[in-house]
């Protein structure tokens, strides 16, 4: 009978021990980001939507009217003259966040000014930090490797980009990566590794022909693939070699490309996405 009080005192102290501990706070998250068109505008609202996050605009003190040819002299007048764009302080306070979402459009391969002012502005050390943003063509990569120069204290996650011609695609995509990053609970669908590269096939060139045709600024010419079966269709992953632009004889080719399409069983090819 002794031992068996002793057994109800040690479990009712290890109970008590157990209902006193401190229980571990959810990670307090902000949602940060620049849009000119809307579209980096929504990713971000969606983001914070899914994660019941806090959101505030980054937001230019002279705003960019959304011209494109406006927007590009703009930018080269402001690096040629080495003044930076200038933003509205934030009413956030980002010592209160542990996470950071920060999303941009993509200008000359990496985020806006607006966005290049809040980092050079901004301490987000020990803050986990993810990117996202919106594009033409590409340049989720090239910007995220510049935001981690920009701030090295910070944890950079991985990031999630769109092209503007795929915003229909962005609500299901943002859902994938937030479970993908352990930000939300759900079925994630782990992408089958890419085949071995080999030399494109005709077959394979009309795709990559399909999937660039009309788009202005890519003007390439498909040399290798590797594909991969997704949900409802395949991946490929070419490598492409750029070409003269007619438009612009002047301009030198950026080199070697990596270009993603996916074709839909019931759609066109479309390029998701090019690494430069």
């Amino acid at each position: 009978m002794k031992t068996f009080k002793v057994m109800l005192t040690i479990a009712a102290v290890a109970l008590a021990a157990t209902s006193c501990a401190p229980k571990q706070e959810a990670p307090k998250v902000l949602v940060l980001y620049y849009s000119q068109t809307s579209n980096t505008k929504a990713v971000a609202e969606e983001i914070a939507s899914r994660l019941g996050a806090d959101i505030e605009e980054i937001v230019p003190v002279k705003p960019f009217d959304g011209d494109f040819m406006a927007t590009i002299e703009r930018c080269k007048q402001e690096r040629e003259q080495g003044t930076a764009t200038e933003i509205q302080p934030l009413k956030a306070d980002l010592a209160q966040y542990d996470v950071v979402f920060i999303g941009y459009p993509v200008w000359f391969g990496t985020y806006a000014p607006p966005v290049a002012t809040f980092l050079s502005q901004a301490d987000l050390s020990g803050k986990r930090v993810v990117p996202f943003c919106t594009f033409g063509s590409g340049g989720l990569e090239s910007s995220v490797k510049d935001l981690a120069e920009c701030q090295p204290d910070a944890k950079i996650m991985p990031g999630y980009g769109v092209r503007a011609a795929r915003m229909d695609k962005m609500p299901a995509e943002v859902e994938q990566f937030l479970i993908a990053n352990g930000f939300i609970e759900g079925e994630y669908v782990e992408p089958e590794p890419f085949s071995e590269q080999h030399p494109v096939s005709d077959e394979e060139t009309a795709v990559f022909d399909a999937a660039v045709d009309g788009y202005p600024m890519l003007n390439a010419k498909a040399t290798a693939v590797a594909s991969r079966a997704i949900p409802g269709g395949t991946e490929y992953m070419f490598t492409a070699v750029d070409q003269p632009r007619a438009d612009k004889p002047d301009m030198p080719p950026a080199g070697e490309l990596t270009v993603y399409v996916t074709v839909a069983d019931t759609s066109a090819p479309v390029f998701t996405k090019v690494i430069r």
